[in-house]
């Protein structure tokens, strides 16, 4: 399977990345775990202050890809801003 690059713009990466972490059912601390960054990452991610290097995305788009229908469903939402 090749692996596509996930984009997404500023504006929208927070929300994004809440709502992928809430529809996982994680805290910010588990999220950041399972992606391999620190709570304070994510937290920074959510409030718009920061955004994911590629090697997070990368864990991201593989954790909507586990996720099934809904992960399409979230990436098709967000990717096409």
């Amino acid at each position: 399977m090749i692996k596509k690059r996930l984009v997404i713009d500023q504006p929208f990466i927070g929300k994004f990345i809440r709502e992928v972490r809430q529809e996982i059912g994680l805290t910010q601390e588990q999220f950041a775990a399972e992606v391999g960054v620190t709570c304070s990452s994510v937290n920074r991610w959510e409030n718009g202050r920061g955004k994911p290097l590629p090697l997070a995305m990368e864990k991201i788009l593989t954790m909507l890809e586990q996720m099934g229908e809904r992960g399409q469903e979230l990436l098709a939402k967000y990717s096409n801003h």
